[in-house]
């Protein structure tokens, strides 16, 4: 199993990224949002995502590890594969993901081409059903401190939960927001900075 892929950007076109490690061309599906980061003749590092059938082994490649994530929450949803799931990154960030699905907010999700209503509904239920299961401990990752009992709280919980939602454990998204100056930012510049915090 991969999990990146660095060497030297040699093709880009439509959703597809060449990328060359010594003398070996990687072709990866890649999101728009990845795409825009990527130069030909320079050099890329690509998380990566694999996808196996029987006639087809393909890889997606990611400019970030929050991105691959997203990616692999979606296509876990019933009826989302990966290209459904790269069209739905191709339109968002995974911030904003997170704060669609958190907030129930379809439109945001349909505007990806290919997405419809139904698809979009399945996304929302079947994922925060899952963080209920799976990362309910996100809230307790808030630090504990005077902020919590101030309007600020509610940022730094909505950002915990969209957190988790990104597929991230209660000890890394504590650790992630410890120093984040709540007051200051929204809750989709708190996710951000959480994130930052997490690729240092």
């Amino acid at each position: 199993m991969y999990y990146h892929i660095e060497g030297t950007v040699a093709e880009l076109g439509g959703n597809l990224a060449v990328i060359d490690c010594g003398g070996v061309g990687y072709e990866l599906n890649v999101s728009y949002n990845t795409l825009a980061q990527l130069r030909l003749g320079e050099r890329a590092k690509l998380y990566v995502a694999e996808s196996v059938k029987e006639d087809a082994f393909d890889l997606y490649g990611f400019a970030t590890r929050s991105e691959k994530r997203s990616f692999q929450l979606l296509i876990g949803v019933s009826g989302v594969g990966p290209k459904a799931a790269l069209s739905i990154l191709s339109s968002s960030t995974p911030e904003g993901l997170a704060m669609a699905i958190l907030s129930g907010d379809e439109k945001a999700l349909t505007v990806a081409p290919g997405i419809g209503k139904k698809i979009a509904q399945r996304v929302i239920y079947e994922l925060k059903d899952k963080i209920a299961k799976e990362s309910g401990g996100a809230a307790a990752a808030i630090p504990a401190s005077p902020q919590n009992v101030v309007p600020g709280a509610d940022k730094l919980a909505d950002a915990a939960a969209a957190l988790g939602v990104l597929g991230y454990g209660s000890a890394e998204i504590h650790a992630a927001l410890r120093g984040v100056d709540t007051d200051a930012l929204d809750t989709e510049g708190i996710i951000k900075a959480a994130l930052k915090n997490m690729m240092k």
